[in-house]
């Protein structure tokens, strides 16, 4: 947006560098560290962006100010944000104590979580039981859970050939790149992986899990729970949506509560056949920075953008598959809409994706962060 439209940007995070959630699955594999994963916001700066090291913990659109969690405020003409998910915890009795206690892990946002689950997954012993959970939908990142325990059996099946690896889906079924997926633990992971759909996760109690008709003990419980727009999104009034997530103009991602805000990311309610991706969250961030760099010289939006998908997963160290799809925006029913034909699915897995999910990474961190 700086490059585009020569306006004043400042970006508020509160992190010291940038983590990917994308390939960190491959961190509790062993075959990525975080600190591969791991980019700085230097680009940024050199291309002009202000940048403030903070919280921002509170948004007044009335008088069109961000508060920090220090108490200062930055005032905006224009205000984008990606609030990101926050955890529903509430809704599964006991999983926030075993979360709390270290006893469960989520991984699902990366960084000391996925140390700490990688870090079970190494102690686990030779015939022990890894026990995976997954919420009904949507979640960030559609296939990720499926990845993960692609990945968690590639693991077991070279170093604890004797584990299991149960995977309790909420779900009726695999949410993305089914067959695929399916292939995967039938035949490369038989014996490891047993896959149990309409499994939803009711309490936690340490390493049980209880559901409808079974409880399960594992020596490692790894809980990705149900998730929210964030707090923030919730308390600036943004939230419209089965108070759940964020609704927008798709044409400008403003937000439909608050004029002037700009949302983008996983905790919008999305559009039809719209994942809740990394690559479909940079494709919203370019469509609302056109949009306000439109607004703020007071001339027309494009009426007419397009946004695309690439999702890979890798189902072993060394190799993976692809989803990609293509959405212009409907001006009639004023959403994106996939093209079906436009929608794109690997055969098998295989090497040569994993070296484009590689290449796929380090383009949009690059390109996320201007390196």
């Amino acid at each position: 947006m700086r490059l585009w439209g020569g306006v004043d940007v400042t970006l508020v995070e509160r992190e010291t560098a940038f983590v990917s959630c994308p390939l960190s699955n491959l961190v509790l594999g062993g075959y990525r560290t975080l600190g591969e994963l791991t980019r700085g916001y230097e680009g940024l700066a050199a291309a002009g962006v202000k940048l403030v090291r903070g919280n921002a913990v509170a948004i007044d659109p009335d008088k069109r100010v961000v508060r920090l969690a220090d108490g200062s405020q930055l005032p905006w003409d224009r205000l984008i944000v990606a609030p990101g998910i926050d955890f529903d915890t509430a809704v599964t009795p006991g999983l926030q104590a075993a979360l709390d206690a270290g006893i469960v892990t989520h991984a699902w946002k990366a960084g000391p979580q996925t140390l700490a689950l990688r870090r079970q997954l190494e102690a686990l012993p030779d015939g022990g039981v890894v026990a995976m959970t997954i919420p009904r939908a949507p979640f960030r990142c559609p296939p990720g859970p499926y990845e993960r325990a692609a990945v968690i059996a590639s693991y077991l099946k070279l170093a604890k050939p004797r584990a299991k690896l149960l995977v309790l889906d909420a779900n009726a079924e695999i949410q993305s790149k089914k067959a695929l997926f399916e292939r995967a633990f039938n035949e490369h992971y038989k014996g490891i992986v047993e896959y149990r759909p309409n499994a939803e996760l009711r309490e936690v109690d340490g390493r049980l899990a209880r559901f409808d008709f079974e409880d399960v003990r594992a020596d490692v419980l790894n809980v990705i729970p149900t998730q929210r727009a964030s707090t923030l999104a919730h308390e600036a009034g943004l939230v419209t949506v089965n108070k759940r997530w964020v609704g927008v103009d798709w044409l400008t991602l403003q937000s439909q509560a608050q004029p002037g805000v700009h949302v983008l990311g996983d905790a919008t309610f999305s559009a039809p056949l719209m994942p809740k991706s990394g690559h479909m969250a940079n494709q919203h961030a370019k469509v609302a920075a056109a949009a306000v760099i439109q607004l703020l010289r007071g001339e027309p939006v494009n009426p007419a953008p397009l946004v695309m998908n690439t999702c890979y997963s890798y189902l072993s160290a060394t190799h993976a598959v692809h989803v990609a799809s293509v959405h212009p925006y409907d001006a009639a029913e004023k959403t994106f809409k996939a093209v079906p034909a436009s929608v794109g699915v690997s055969k098998d897995w295989n090497t040569a994706e994993a070296l484009y999910a590689q290449s796929w990474a380090e383009n949009i961190w690059s390109d996320a962060l201007a390196l």
